[in-house]
């Protein structure tokens, strides 16, 4: 079926199942970003393959939201859907509520299955349909699963051990403070979904989401014990050996049961992260008081340790040698013909996969060349690879999983000489990148302040970009993790140990894409710092040349050139003594001061 015809098809189960729409998130039970193939609903339903999107279907039209990441992706993969491409954040655009009330009648009902959309998400429907009259039900099965006959089986990669060594704690201290947060506010179990911070907390990973070494897991955490809830046939006799006398381990589909229990437990009170939990885990402990706030474990792994941070930075040293040969091979293979986004794409991973304990890259690679690389989250296919020609410019957006760290890298590099257009543009780019990564903040600053100054240099002549300028970064562990960011929202004040993408950008739809980006962690200002006020500023950790033939330095101040070169000599003193003469030739020519 295409995807006109497999909404037809659900429409007749939702008729079936008396429902006038249904919601069909891009999500799985523990609310993860990236899914597991099994649980690519959407994706599978619509045609649209995103990371972020979510679809109402109802009896006459349907839609599709996603952000400005996706909205030109979203009008080509959409096209003859049925579906309506809805540009979040644009003027004119109907929230989702606004959608559903605008196509329901007062005693109609939306649609859910339970187990895919977070508490958080169900309040506001409830709350904001309620005020039309309109009534959501919350059931399984999922009726898009009932459709998909060739659904993907879930991966049953083993469970295995992140060991002290790279993670820098152990279990049993990670739960001395979590039960010690529980405390704090009376807490007698907190159930965990998110299966990030199932992984952090229990020092577990495996291969069950495609790029993020996480395990299909539920976690519950009593002032005494700890139970994770997983497949058995992923659990091997050295993990029961290493977690030991910190967690018992259950088969995955006993959270139910269990949960009940606790909800019978004499002054339960429970803690819910209402953002990463599912509605199906607080209905079925109904009748048990909640906690409802962030998991703590969710800013206790947002700092890192220095155990930790030394990985991290030993990953990007790895991480770094592979861009430079990249970015040495690209700059000769292009002339000679023959290299598309794939294969340039395919040729980084390879040269990823020489170092030393790469697992796996940390995300899709976004390889795009000239308008492609406008499409902010690209993805190429074998339809869509185009070949690279020595003209133009070319976008490279990729990372590694390292067990010390993971990386997440965008470099942008001419093919052909430059216009005076797209260097203007990549300098305002990098002049952003280097202010918000160079200007001191005080303790408290958030994010959300700070990205500003990635944004000023294009503010400036009248431009911006349409996604965040940054995201926390787990170890090995999820490439976008948070609660930190650097975006128009607001998060917790950035604090030590957190490490952060920097990424501004700049697209002309139809003729190239820029973006510069680098991970750097937030590190004590010493030059600012008082007896009164504590400051910080960022520690750039990623280390690959900046490509200068796009650099008009007259654009820029004494301090960002300065902070340009500074970061050059950087690089290639970390990066030479691990290549050979060839490429060190290269990187020396490639970090020339300008």
């Amino acid at each position: 079926m295409n995807a006109r015809e497999k909404v037809s098809a659900l429409r007749k189960l939702m008729s079936k199942n008396k429902v006038d729409a249904y919601y069909v998130p891009s999500a799985d039970p523990h609310m993860s970003e990236y899914l597991p193939e099994c649980w690519k609903h959407r994706s599978w339903l619509s045609g649209f393959t995103g990371s972020a999107g979510e679809v109402i279907i109802g009896m006459k039209k349907a839609g599709l939201w996603t952000d400005g990441r996706y909205f030109l992706q979203g009008s080509i993969e959409l096209e003859g859907s049925g579906i309506d491409l809805m540009r979040m954040g644009e003027p004119g655009t109907p929230t989702q509520v606004e959608w559903v009330a605008s196509q329901l009648k007062k005693g109609q009902s939306l649609g859910v299955d339970a187990s895919v959309i977070s508490v958080t998400a169900a309040r506001a429907f409830d709350a904001g349909l309620a005020a039309h009259g309109i009534k959501v039900k919350y059931f399984t099965p999922n009726l898009v699963g009932e459709l998909w006959d060739d659904r993907p089986e879930p991966v049953l990669a083993p469970m295995v051990n992140h060991a002290v060594k790279y993670c820098g704690e152990t279990v049993e201290s990670k739960l001395t403070k979590v039960r010690a947060a529980m405390k704090d506010v009376g807490a007698t179990a907190h159930v965990i979904g998110a299966l990030d911070q199932v992984a952090w907390l229990l020092n577990v990973r495996s291969k069950d989401i495609a790029y993020t070494p996480v395990v299909t897991a539920y976690a519950i955490v009593t002032p005494k014990g700890a139970t994770i809830y997983v497949d058995p046939r992923k659990v091997g006799k050295a993990i029961v050996k290493t977690l030991k006398g910190n967690a018992v381990i259950k088969s995955y589909d006993a959270v139910w049961g269990d949960l009940e229990k606790l909800a019978g437990g004499k002054k339960a009170n429970i803690w819910i992260d209402e953002g990463t939990t599912n509605r199906r885990v607080v209905d079925t402990l109904k009748g048990a008081e909640f906690h409802f706030a962030p998991s703590p474990i969710s800013a206790l792994k947002a700092v890192k340790n220095p155990v930790q941070i030394e990985g991290f930075e030993e990953a990007h040293r790895r991480d770094g040698v592979a861009m430079v040969k990249f970015l040495k091979w690209l700059e000769e293979a292009v002339p000679a013909g023959g290299v598309t986004e794939l294969s340039a794409s395919d040729r980084l991973t390879e040269f990823r996969a020489e170092g030393e304990g790469f697992k796996d890259l940390s995300f899709g690679s976004i390889s795009g060349y000239a308008a492609n690389g406008a499409i902010i989250h690209y993805s190429a296919t074998e339809e869509s690879s185009a070949k690279l020609k020595p003209r133009g410019l070319y976008l490279i957006d990729s990372g590694g999983q390292y067990p010390e760290g993971t990386t997440d890298i965008t470099r942008t590099v001419p093919l052909g000489k430059p216009s005076r257009r797209q260097i203007e543009c990549f300098t305002r780019v990098l002049m952003g990148t280097i202010d918000c990564t160079m200007i001191p903040f005080p303790a408290g600053t958030t994010g959300q302040r700070q990205e500003m100054f990635a944004r000023r240099a294009l503010w400036a002549i009248g431009e911006d970009y349409a996604h965040g300028t940054g995201h926390g970064v787990g170890q090995y562990l999820g490439v976008h993790e948070g609660p930190h960011s650097l975006k128009n929202i607001v998060t917790p004040p950035l604090v030590e140990g957190n490490i952060l993408s920097v990424e501004p950008g700049h697209y002309e739809a139809g003729k190239f894409g820029i973006r510069i980006e680098h991970l750097a962690f937030v590190v004590r200002d010493e030059k600012h710092c008082t007896a009164e006020k504590t400051w910080y500023t960022f520690h750039a950790v990623t280390l690959c040349p900046i490509d200068t033939r796009l650099v008009n330095k007259k654009l820029m101040s004494g301090e960002q050139i300065a902070w340009l070169n500074s970061y050059h000599k950087r690089v290639f003193k970390e990066l030479s003594p691990r290549l050979d003469k060839a490429h060190k030739s290269w990187l020396r020519k490639a970090t020339k001061a300008i």
